[in-house]
């Protein structure tokens, strides 16, 4: 039976990786060898600590690729946090077929997964893992007596990370157990509603930003949580406030958008190496110098911080069929992930974001598990932008981009579309202009939906897009598979979440099923 190691309780510490992040370059501390108010005696140690909350997002364990995954009895590539989140955003809608027959993996494109999936459960114990880490840290920082100066600034961090794993738990799975840094260590959490979950959110993030001594955007180094990061989440949560709680809240996103428009970011428009274009290269080997555009990034080192999910699984398992592996910086290839031909066809050849392989590769999907059958994808990519390969063969250097400024360009044409006050269109076409596209004069909601599908997709938001939009689970629009047929099929609109795992639920009285399963 799978089990998680810790789960909303305490946590226990040492390790072999090396954290990348900002000026965190140390040991990660994990879970398994102390107890955490033995181990965080010293600065250091909480550094390592809060590096080892940062490599949750990164890695399936503390040991390497090869080493004991923090969830047993699970393929420790497939239960990393990232990959799962890919499973759960991607492989269930237009953007992405996987060809394996790893166990349930194809119900996510059919759209028919049970609660007792092994996938489901994987990344939903993920997401908890990540909170509970943040918990311990947080509720351990504030009690000890040791002082440095930034120790404030590592807390309002872990809060941070705490509530992205807390956005994808309310995105994915609704009303979820929940618990901070004040619950009771060893007593199983009560569920909170999804409303009440988004109001927590909100409260927290809107703290984080006016009240905390978190970092403002950019101080403080490369894929380190800051102010920025709280107000990307803020405005994702606002922007999908109406699924999440049945009311709307454009102007609200609007305005946090706007706060981001004036922190400095903007879009990466002039290519470094000469080899790519400015767009792929925020998603090659060297994408840490895109820290014009790249507001936050899980980082991956196909050296130090090494794992078979993240941009791994998205550059390996992208590969197969008479793709060239040297093109691509790696070893070989999985042969699993292609695209839908719905979705191909919201791409001109001219667009600049048009990364797919079509050699050999036949449009239409007759049948998911052979590879040759729709085409691949070749946005990210093991190689710097200079043309030379990353460190590794066999692990990639690429970091994985979840927040992007022309995200929030497009989050704001959106908004504007949606009767708030903000200069989307201007935003909007900005977006356009990078990608080699003629501007708009005027967008409409299905504009918007398609422009963010080209600009976005493999980064996570495919699935949240299209629930928001009325696509994702109706007969409004249809791509091959869907619902289990190679015409598609709509399906129930409790599909919209991913149910509460059995197992979690056996094991806590107090949660209760997600309607419809």
């Amino acid at each position: 039976m799978k089990t998680i190691k810790y789960i909303l309780g305490t946590l226990v510490l040492a390790a072999s990786l090396t954290a990348c992040v900002g000026d965190l370059n140390v040991t990660p501390i994990d879970p398994n060898a102390n107890t955490a108010d033995k181990a965080l005696t010293s600065q250091s140690a909480y550094e390592s600590f809060l590096a080892g909350i940062y490599t949750g997002f990164a890695t399936s364990g503390f040991y390497g690729a090869n080493g004991s995954a923090s969830i047993s009895g699970l393929d420790g590539g497939a239960s990393q946090y990232i990959r799962g989140l890919y499973h759960h955003t991607g492989l269930t809608t237009d953007e992405a077929v996987c060809g394996w027959n790893d166990q349930t993996i194809k119900n996510f494109h059919y759209q028919n997964w049970t609660t007792d999936d092994t996938f489901i459960y994987a990344f939903y114990s993920r997401i908890f893992m990540q909170i509970s880490m943040a918990n311990e840290f947080i509720r351990e920082a504030k009690a000890s007596e040791v002082s440095f100066s930034e120790k404030e600034e590592y807390i309002a961090e872990a809060r941070v990370l705490r509530a992205l794993a807390y956005y994808h738990a309310i995105d994915n799975f609704g009303n979820v157990p929940f618990a901070d840094e004040t619950a009771i260590v060893g007593q199983n959490p009560d569920q909170i509603s999804r409303a009440d979950l988004y109001a927590w959110l909100e409260t927290e993030l809107l703290d984080l930003i006016d009240n905390s001594a978190l970092a403002a955007p950019r101080a403080n180094g490369y894929a380190r949580a800051d102010k920025g990061v709280a107000k990307f989440i803020l405005a994702k949560l606002y922007l999908n406030a109406e699924v999440f709680t049945g009311s709307a809240q454009w102007q609200k996103c609007a305005d946090i958008l706007k706060d981001l428009m004036d922190d400095g970011y903007s879009l990466h428009t002039t290519s470094k190496g000469g080899v790519y274009s400015a767009y792929q290269e925020l998603f090659l080997a060297d994408n840490n110098q895109c820290t014009d555009e790249i507001i936050f990034a899980i980082e991956q080192d196909g050296v130090n911080t090494t794992s078979y999910g993240a941009t791994n699984y998205l550059i390996f398992a992208s590969t197969g069929g008479s793709m060239d592996v040297s093109k691509i910086g790696i070893s070989s290839g999985w042969g699993g992930l292609r695209t839908t031909p719905q979705f191909y066809n919201k791409f001109s050849s001219d667009d600049a974001r048009n990364l797919f392989y079509t050699s050999g590769q036949q449009k239409d999907i007759d049948d998911i598990g052979e590879f040759t059958n729709g085409y691949a994808f070749m946005k990210y990519l093991n190689m710097k932008s200079d043309g030379t390969p990353g460190q590794e063969s066999g692990f990639v250097d690429t970091d994985f981009p979840m927040m992007r400024y022309a995200d929030v360009l497009l989050m704001a044409a959106e908004c504007q579309v949606r009767g708030a006050s903000i200069d989307g269109l201007s935003a909007y076409n900005q977006v356009r202009t990078r990608a080699g596209l003629p501007t708009a004069t005027s967008i409409v909601l299905q504009d918007v939906l398609d422009e963010r599908a080209r600009e976005l997709y493999q980064e996570c938001w495919r699935r949240n897009d299209l629930i928001r939009f009325g696509q994702f689970t109706t007969g409004e629009y249809l791509w091959q598979w869907k619902g289990g047929s190679k015409d598609g099929n709509a399906v129930d609109e409790h599909f919209n979440l991913f149910p509460i795992p059995d197992s979690d639920r056996l094991a806590n009285s107090k949660l209760t099923q997600n309607k419809g399963y």
